[in-house]
């Protein structure tokens, strides 16, 4: 009987550790993106440089396309339309031959009207860390308009911080997707687990240089 109680007291306080822990880590994260983040294009700062953050086009098990990629090609387009930015980085994942985030992207933003010599393609951006990272240590960057959703813009602008880099984030329309906030919560604690790990991104690799 005292083995099950401390077996019990010992699960509780690893819940409790865990709960709080998921809340320190959002709160830190949200007040770091406080006032940097806009809806409106009008009302988004000028940066030379915008930071597209990859998804897939399709929902694989339903085959449908995926919302969230469409309205975050939407917002990318009306921000460099509107000269809020001059070019724009497309970070994604590009891990298979059959599976090319950027370019996908890319190909969607010319349909839309955007020039593409205005656009550059990062292949290694396997996970948000990775792109905020290869930003600044590949492109050269400390200084960035990011474009996603509000809560993925939110973890961006965090890690954008820490890697020296002034962020703004333009916010995509949002979506109302099952698990999705969830699975955010978790990836908000990872961030702090990265930088505790000292982690790097999979790939590095030579430098790009954007134009004036």
């Amino acid at each position: 009987m005292k083995k099950k109680k401390l077996i019990s007291l010992f699960l509780l306080a690893v819940i409790t550790l865990a709960i709080i822990s998921i809340y320190v880590c959002d709160s830190v994260i949200k007040t770091q993106a406080k006032g940097r983040l806009f809806s409106k294009v009008d009302e988004v700062p000028y940066n030379r440089v915008g930071l597209l953050l990859g998804t897939g086009k399709f929902i694989k098990r339903e085959g449908w396309l995926n919302p969230y990629y469409t309205k975050r090609i939407a917002a990318a387009a009306s921000l460099l339309k509107a000269g809020k930015v001059r070019y724009l980085i497309i970070s994604g994942d590009n891990s298979r031959k059959d599976y090319n985030e950027p370019e996908m992207m890319r190909e969607d933003l010319v349909k839309a009207g955007v020039d593409s010599t205005r656009i550059y393609l990062d292949y290694a951006g396997f996970r948000t860390f990775d792109s905020m990272v290869r930003l600044k240590k590949i492109f050269g960057q400390d200084s960035v308009t990011v474009i996603s959703q509000l809560f993925h813009n939110e973890r961006a602008i965090y890690i954008a911080s820490k890697e020296g880099i002034v962020a703004y984030g333009f916010n995509a329309k949002d979506v109302i997707a099952e698990g999705v906030m969830a699975r955010e919560k978790l990836a908000r604690v990872k961030v702090f687990v990265d930088y505790l790990m000292a982690k790097e991104p999979k790939f590095l690799g030579e430098k790009v240089n954007l134009p004036d």
